[in-house]
Formats: structure tokens, sequence, C-alpha cells
């Protein structure tokens, strides 16, 4: 057995480093560069430990996650970033293995990753396809929506939602947000999808810990080629052949579904895409369903990681 990878986790007390951390435990052939509550305020200690790693994961606000990387002067040293910071920024590689045919091995050769966000996880594996193939045109006007488990707003959110101590602790059960439609995804969103003008997005946070969907409306007679529901989703078959992560429902078994429920996928790193259509009507919305904590962020982080070490990308996932 060779020597084992040097993993370093900035952030590791946070939502996403902790379940990072927990899927990382105990993996033979990988050890894990832990520091004190000290040293992790220390300049010089994390200075140190990040240039130290083999591998490192940000998970760090944007503005600490490019002190960090300027922190490090290893050229050995390869980084992935689970904040917004570097998801559309030059000489980093998006961390999405599955969403184009050579994503896989980019990610193996890459030096610095960028962990996508987790409604763009579902947005891009959606619309990425479909553009891909033809069917939707790069400028064509786009809507996405979408419920996501309050766990994705980190620790903050869910002290919102779980501490009646908290000043801003809220008893409600569903709420839309940004609504200065200027989502920090979405330029992930629009950039790696390839469309011409963003989206217009309409998230949600409902009162449930973890688990998403992500959905695009489509009116299929607005398209050029007039698509039909059978063509979006060989579209999306095609694009994801034989991934252990993504897997895309039959048409029979998305008609047979009567509710889909956003923690479907809860606790799984897994993505599921659904097609649901009334073809009389030419209207579709197409559907992904996954764990905004699983293949929506630290999943996603550790399926990188396996890719970059050379090992199977579903190791302890």
């Amino acid at each position: 057995m060779g020597r084992q990878a040097k993993i370093f986790i900035d952030g590791a007390a946070g939502t996403t480093g902790l379940e990072i951390r927990e899927r990382l435990a105990g993996r033979a052939g990988l050890s894990l560069i832990a520091l004190s509550d000290a040293e992790r305020k220390d300049a010089r200690a994390r200075k140190a430990a990040l240039n130290d790693a083999d591998l490192v994961i940000l998970c760090l606000p944007d503005e600490a996650a490019r002190e960090a990387v300027s922190l490090i002067d290893n050229p050995a040293t390869r980084v992935i970033d689970a904040s917004t910071a570097h998801r559309v920024a030059e000489g980093w590689t998006f961390g999405f293995p599955e969403l184009e045919p050579d994503g896989t091995e980019r990610i193996a050769a890459a030096k610095r990753v960028s962990n996508p966000g987790c409604w763009s996880t579902g947005f891009l594996a959606l619309v990425r396809p479909l553009v891909r193939a033809g069917l939707l045109p790069a400028d064509f006007p786009l809507t996405a929506n979408g419920v996501s488990g309050y766990s994705g707003g980190g620790k903050s959110m869910i002290a919102e939602f779980e501490d009646k101590s908290a000043a801003d602790y809220t008893e409600t059960v569903s709420r839309i947000y940004g609504l200065n439609l200027a989502h920090k995804h979405i330029p992930e969103m629009q950039k790696h999808s390839g469309l011409t003008h963003p989206p217009v997005f309409e998230p949600s946070i409902g009162r449930f810990y973890r688990g998403m969907l992500v959905e695009v409306p489509l009116q299929l007679w607005a398209l050029p080629g007039k698509p039909s529901a059978r063509d979006l989703h060989a579209a999306l078959v095609k694009a994801y052949p034989e991934r252990p992560l993504v897997k895309v429902a039959s048409l029979e078994d998305a008609a047979a579904v009567k509710t889909l429920d956003a923690e479907i996928l809860s606790g799984s790193n897994s993505l599921t895409l659904y097609v649901f259509a009334n073809e009389k009507a030419a209207q579709a919305r197409v559907v992904a369903a996954f764990d905004n904590l699983g293949k929506g962020a630290g999943g996603a982080a550790v399926q990188n990681l396996n890719i970059m070490l050379g090992m199977p990308e579903t190791t302890g996932l």
C-alpha cells in the first residue's frame, strides 16, 4: 500500500465541512490533518496545514476561501473549493464530473477544482444536456424553481429554524428568497449550461432539514424544434451513460408519480432526473431530486476527491 494522502478540510466546523469529515473518517489511504480550535484561528498554523496537505477542501465563506488559496505556495497542493468564490473563475475546473463527457478526466488532472452549488447542480444536470443536444437554444428564456431543506443555509439558517432562543427564530413552513434575482449560484448556472442569458431563478426553503428539488418548466411548443417529452428524456439518458450517482427515471416511472417529495433522496449521494409532461398541451416539467448536503455539497466534494486521488468515484459514498 502506498503513502496515505494527507487531506486538510479548512472550515471543518461548518455544515459542509462536517458532512465531508463524516464521509472521510476512517477511510483507508487517507490521513486527515486536524487543527485545534486555537490553531484554526492562527494564520501560521493554517498556512502550514494548507501547504502540508496533498489535497485541501475549502468549506469557507468566499473571501476566506480566496485568502486560503493565496496562502498556498506548495505547487503540489491540490484544492477543492466548496464556496462560490471560484465557480466561474479562470484556471479552475468545475467539479461536476457527469456534466460533460470529459468531466471526470478534467477533474482527475486538475490542481484547482470548484465544487458546484446545490441549486446549480440540479439546474445544470437538467439543462446542459438539452442545450448540448440542440433542444434548448442557448438564448431561450428559461425559468428555474425549487425547494431546499434549511440546512442549505448553513449554521445560521439551521439555528433560525431549530433554535427557539435565536433572535431570528422562525416557525415558517415555506418561504421564497433570492427576490433581487441575483442569487449567488446564477453565474455558474448560466456559464456551465452554455446559456446566453441567466435564468429567472425562484428558490425556496422548506421546513425540513435536508433534500431538494430543482425544476425547469418548458413550453415545448415554443421551442424551435417542438421537441417531445421523449426527445428530452433521450437527451438526458444519452448524457449520463452508466453514471453511478446520476439516474434518469424512465418516462413510464415518471408518469406513475403523483407527487414528488423533496426528501426522497435525503441522506443519499445520488441525483435522479424526471421528465413530467402533458403531450396534448406540449408542456414539460424537468425535475432533479437530490440531497443538498449529498450530491449538492459534501457528497460531491468527496466524489471529486476520489477522482483527483485516482480512486473509484463512489468510494465512501
